[in-house]
This record gives C-alpha cells, structure tokens and sequence, in this order.
C-alpha cells in the first residue's frame, strides 16, 4: 500500500521538482511541490537543542524571542548516564521541541567513535566503545521518532577528526570498520530504526562519505537494508555524477547558491543530456517520500500528525534527571564530598567555568536556551542565604579578536587552523592579570571554610572545525589549581569540559568532581552531587589518559594530519588498547566513583539454547553496603583466553542498577554468539570463534569483581 502510493505520486512528478526536492532550497529546507500536496523538507541542528531559526538564505538568526528552547545535556553526558531509559528521555525531549518548532528531521544524535580525545566534536558523540554507542542510540532514536519527527544519526563514517574534514582520507580496514565504526549506525538502522542518516565529510579509504558506493550502496543499503533518507552534512558533496549514483538521497550545502548545488542545476542538465539516468533521482525521491509517509508529512495520516512541544515544564525535569546521572565523581579521598555547609558558613567559588554558558557556542550544537543555570546558580540557589558564597575567577580568558563579520558556518566548509590567542586583556598584559586573578583566588580560598573550584574548557576548544593540538587545561588553570590546593588542601576540583584534559595535580586532589556540557539545568545537577543531595552514578564512556602521547592514535596510527589519516591501531581503540598494554592512566573506562559502596558476589555462568543458537545467561548479585540508596552500572566484559593479536577484553553488556542501603539485587545479562565472534575478513561477516572465555564482572574496565571462564563451541553453519 505504501509503495503504490510513493508510485502514484512519482508518476505525477516532473523532472524539475524530483530535482528540487533532493537538493537544499535554503539552508536547512528543501522545495516542496504545492500542486501535489508535498510539503517542504524542513531540517534543524542538532544534537543538544533545536536550533535558533536562520534566514532561508542568509547565516542570519531571524527569531526573536520563539526560538528559545530546552537545552539538552551533550551526547558525552548521555552516555555517562548508562542509562537506556535516561537516553530515550533525552530523545523524546529533543524529538518533541523539533516537532515543536515545526522541523521534519533533526540532525542528531552524533555518534562517531572517539579515537582521540583531541576531536574538537568530542562532546557531541557518545564513547570509545561501540557496544555502549549501540545500547544507547536506539532508545535515543526511538524518543525522537515517537513524535513524528525523523532522527538524522551522524556523520556516517568514521567522523574522528575536525582537521582538514572536507579533504582528509581517512584509512581503515575492513575488520575495525565492521567491529569498532560501524556497529552503531548498523544498530541505528537496524534496531532503532532510524529514518535518516547524515553522510560525513571526509574521506573513507578513497571515497567521499557522501558519494561512496561501498559505503552508501552496499554496506547501507545492500547489507542493512536501509530504505530511509540520506543527507549529506552541509557542503559534504563534491561531484555531480558521483553524487547521483550513490545512495545519497538530499544534498544540503553552507553556500546560498541552491540552485548551483550539484544535485540541483548540473544533475537536472544531466539527467536531460542523457549522462544520467532519471531512475536514480526516482529512487531518492522514493526515499524521501516513504519517510514523509512514516513522518505522517503526506498521505492519509497527514492530519494526525503529532504538533509537538517546546520549553514545557516536562522537558525541564527530563534534562534534569538526565544531567544528575551523568556527572562523574572520579575521586573521592577522605569522603570530602559530599560538603557539609552549615549554616553561617563561607564557601569559595572559583573558576571562570563556575559562572560561564555554554549553550550558544560548539559550532552547530549552538542553541538559544530558554535559560542555563550555571554552577555558580546551583551553588548559591541550593545552599541559600544562611550562607555566604563569593566567586572570584582565578583565571583570565583573553579577548577573542574578531576577524570576521562573516557567519562562522558560512565559511565552515574552509580550512581553519587553531591558533593561539590574544595576549593581551584590556589593554593589559595576560600575565599581569592572570597573576592578579590568582592572587585574589587564593586570598578568597583561604578566608572560606570551603573552596570548589570550577575550571576545565569551553567551545572556544570543544568546537566544530578545530581539532585540539593538545589535552593541556587553557587559560593557566593548572597554576590556579595547584595554588588553590596548597592553601587549601580539600578545595574540591569540578572540571566542566566537553573532551579529558590533563589532570597533573590529580594526586593532590582529593576530589574531582567531572561534568560535561550537561545542559540548562546542569549547575543544577553539580551543586546537588556537591551537597549529597543526589548521590553520583555517572560513569566514563571514555578512558580519561594522562595525556595525548598515550592515544594509540597517535602513537601508532595518525590523527590531525591533512590529507590523508591511517587507523594503524585497528581494533585497539579506546580501553581496548589501554587494558591490553596495561597502560598507567588516570581514569579507566566504566569508572565512576558513588557515596555508598557495593559488593559483588555469587557469580553464575550458564551455556544454554535459544531458538538453535547458543547463548550464556551470566547472573550475579549485588549489595548496596554503604548507608545512602545509589545506582551502580554493573558492566561485563568477555576475555578470551587466545587474545593474539586481540583485545584483552571487550565490553559486552552492562546493567544500572538502583539500591536502597542494605539492599541486594541479582543482576542478569544474556551473551549471544555475536558477543564471542570476530569479524572474517574472507566470509565477510562475524564468525563465532571457539575457546576458552573468561566472564568478568565489575564496576570499571579495570575494576573486576567477580570473573569465571566457560569453554564454547559453536557449530559451523
């Protein structure tokens, strides 16, 4: 029924408007077809907030006071949470306002793999490791769609460096492609059912993402069966013909010249010519039909189309709840968190990042917020006026010189380069009011019974088009830390960042309290983790090293080059690599510290039948030994014992778990044959390997708790 009816249409269609709706029309919409009820195609960014509105044809916001939305904690963040269900909120919040604000897509959820913690759009994607991406990004997807708009999942593939983005190649091999790049957008697809895909814009061992065969064609559409839309990221499409007879179905551009797109006005010349068959451009208008259809945009459902909703009260009590789980306690000596601020009590806040926004920066994740409670908010609205809370900045952030008037999208297709910045701050050296402002810092902190400091990065590095050149903290934080610490040796460490930094004073700290961009009510969130009013159970989707020269995407692949990046590392991505050297880094993957404590124990390991496969039940318990109710992400990961040339262990599933004080819960995961297999390059797909395993349970990568082996055979066939 269906199909008829995206026939019936495309018979009626003319060339010219099969053509002007696969290409943009303006700079986040496509053209409709009046006469035959076809709506325009309307798309916004993005991953953390629908978008401000933009002119049709001009980088230019045109709303007023209508386009302030909810803002959403980072994907990062989501992914701190563990939680499926958080996730899914998070989606339908995001899915929600978009339809809300009248879009059809939105571009999100960015879920490339973090290979190196330098990506400048880190904090827009979710892990280092694909199990977590895929267990995550379905119910992301679902909460989006259930409100009848499309999720754009992004950038497929191999997205992991901001350099050179439009022009590096990117080579990878065939194994690490299918086990560490690919498994989440094949879930997306899949599983979670997505109705869009946004094309990346490197390279990808020779071919423009955009434009590929082996990508778009056999591996998207062959392989997973994906009948939804493509949509190359903006300015992504470089050749007319290329373009055509990939799997690419819209293309959308930075530029205002729509009709010189290269499936506008050159594919219509050529489908005329005779150079291209017009059957390519059916197929792609088929593809944005069907998804109209599913989006209740045309057909018989047209009026009962969800209307959607914007900055509701729901909405804000989502991304509370969400921004809650996903801060990260790293360390916690000598239980000084959670504080005790009694009343009359003076508490030091330090740091430019305990006062800043975050929400209209990061490049295309920029929103217009309805509102952004700042830590420093938090801080002082929770403890109230019974006590005293001074800030002081400690630090100084030079003035930015503006090069341009140019919209930073406009030229966003350019190449860029990460300078340094201005040395001078109102008329003034930086040194001279650097020093002023830690001597103030520090005055401040020994005058107060509590000092928290709140430091890390902003979008002037956590930013599309640059990647970091380092994991250094900008701005002379290190010095403000280590001051801070020698005066007063419980001050408290929040880092507010959107990528890991190096931590030198990590050993003198005594509490580091790790949060990401966690959105409009994330000041909110810390300064109730702070006062033990909410108990911490975030944990790192990514492994925290000491400093960049221990990635092995530098130190045996390449990363930042220009032209051309080489995954050498393969599969040994992330704690992969990490466990397996048994590198000395200072957070493992899974690890996140709680005000309570658990135990382990009882551990179960059963081989059994299902529907004539072989599967293992792994069962154990937990406790809650501590005196305060908690959440604890109890992670399993498969070891086995032939690891040549493998990881040590891999994560294979994971369950958050809530417990009251004293409580005991049993925990149950089933391991499938995918979970003990490895891509064969020769048979092209996973093969179940035989051997010896090793079940471990934990609370970290390199916290395990409870391990026991289990020999598997599976039949061939």
């Amino acid at each position: 029924m269906q199909e008829t009816y995206i026939e019936e249409i495309l018979k009626e269609l003319t060339l010219e408007e099969k053509i002007g709706m696969i290409h943009g029309a303006g700079l986040f919409r496509t053209e409709g077809v009046e006469r035959l009820s076809i709506p325009p195609l309307y798309m916004s960014d993005g991953p953390m907030g629908v978008r401000a509105e933009f002119a049709d044809n001009e980088w230019r916001n045109v709303g007023t006071t209508e386009d302030y939305v909810t803002y959403l904690p980072c994907n990062s963040a989501i992914a701190s949470t563990w939680n499926r269900d958080l996730a899914k909120k998070a989606g339908k919040v995001l899915g929600e306002e978009a339809r809300g604000r009248g879009k059809d897509v939105i571009l999100a959820p960015g879920i490339n793999i973090k290979r190196s913690p330098l990506c400048g759009r880190n904090f827009e994607y979710m892990s280092e490791d694909p199990g977590l991406i895929e267990e995550l990004v379905v119910p992301m997807i679902e909460g989006i769609q259930e409100n009848d708009v499309a999720a754009c999942v992004k950038h497929f593939a191999a997205n992991s460096q901001e350099t050179e983005r439009l022009w590096v190649d990117t080579i990878i091999d065939e194994a690490a492609l299918e086990e560490i790049y690919f498994p989440g957008f094949q879930a997306a697809v899949e599983k979670g059912h997505t109705l869009a895909l946004m094309g990346a814009y490197n390279l990808l061992n020779g071919e423009h993402c955009c434009m590929s065969k082996s990508l778009l064609n056999e591996k998207l559409r062959k392989d997973w069966a994906f009948d939804g839309v493509v949509i190359s990221d903006w300015g992504a499409v470089h050749d007319t013909k290329l373009a055509a007879e990939s799997g690419l179905d819209l293309e959308m551009d930075v530029k205002y010249q729509f009709d010189e797109q290269y499936m506008a006005d050159p594919l219509l010349k050529a489908v005329k010519d005779g150079e291209i068959e017009e059957s390519l451009v059916d197929e792609k208008v088929r593809n944005i039909l069907r998804m109209m259809l599913r989006l209740k945009m045309i057909g018989p459902e047209r009026k009962h189309r969800k209307t959607g909703a914007y900055n509701t009260e729901e909405h804000r009590r989502a991304v509370l709840d969400v921004a809650r789980e996903s801060m990260i306690l790293l360390k916690n000596e000598d239980q000084v968190l959670p504080l005790q601020a009694e009343s009359g009590c003076k508490v030091a806040v330090i740091g430019v990042n305990a006062a800043a926004i975050h929400s209209n920066g990061g490049g295309s994740a920029e929103i217009k917020a309805l509102y952004e409670i700042s830590p420093l908010m938090g801080i002082k609205k929770l403890l109230g006026g019974n006590v005293k809370v001074s800030y002081a900045p400690g630090y100084v952030i030079p003035d930015k010189k503006e090069t341009s008037e140019i919209n930073w999208q406009a030229a966003s297709t350019e190449t860029a380069e990460n300078t340094e910045k201005e040395s001078t701050v109102s008329g003034r050296t930086l040194d001279e009011k650097q020093q002023e402002a830690l001597a103030e810092a520090v005055a401040l902190a020994k005058a107060s019974d509590i000092v928290i400091f709140v430091g890390g990065l902003n979008h002037d590095f956590d930013v599309e088009g640059l990647d970091r050149v380092n994991m250094k903290l900008p701005y002379g934080q290190d010095e403000v830390i280590d001051a801070l610490l020698k005066a007063v040796p419980d001050t408290v460490v929040c880092m507010y960042a959107g990528a890991p930094v190096e931590m030198p004073w990590a050993e003198k700290a005594k509490a580091i309290l790790w949060s990401y961009y966690a959105g409009m009510e994330g000041g909110t969130a810390l300064a109730e983790i702070l006062s033990g009013k909410v108990n911490p159970s975030g944990k790192l989707a990514e492994t925290f090293i000491r400093d960049a020269s221990q990635c092995p995407a530098h130190t045996i692949g390449t990363f930042g080059k220009k032209d051309r990046v080489e995954y050498r590392e393969g599969v040994m991505v992330g704690y992969r690599y990490y466990d397996t050297k048994k590198t000395d880094v200072l957070f493992p993957f899974g690890h996140g510290l709680s005000y309570t404590a658990f135990t382990y124990n009882d551990l179960e390991i059963i081989r059994q039948q299902e529907n004539g496969r072989q599967t293992v039940k792994v069962s154990c318990s937990v406790t809650n030994t501590g005196e305060h109710a908690g959440k604890e992400t109890v992670q399993i990961y498969v070891a086995p014992e032939q690891k040549k040339d493998r990881p040590v262990h891999e994560l294979k599933a994971f369950e958050k778990v809530r417990l009251d004080a004293g409580e005991t819960k049993r925990i149950c995961v089933i391991l499938e044959e995918r979970d003990f297999s490895r891509y064969d390059t020769d048979k092209k797909m996973p093969v179940p390997v035989n051997g010896t395993y090793e079940i471990q349970v934990g609370a970290s990568s390199t916290d395990i708790c409870l391990c026991g082996k289990i020999d598997l055979f599976f039949a061939e066939g």
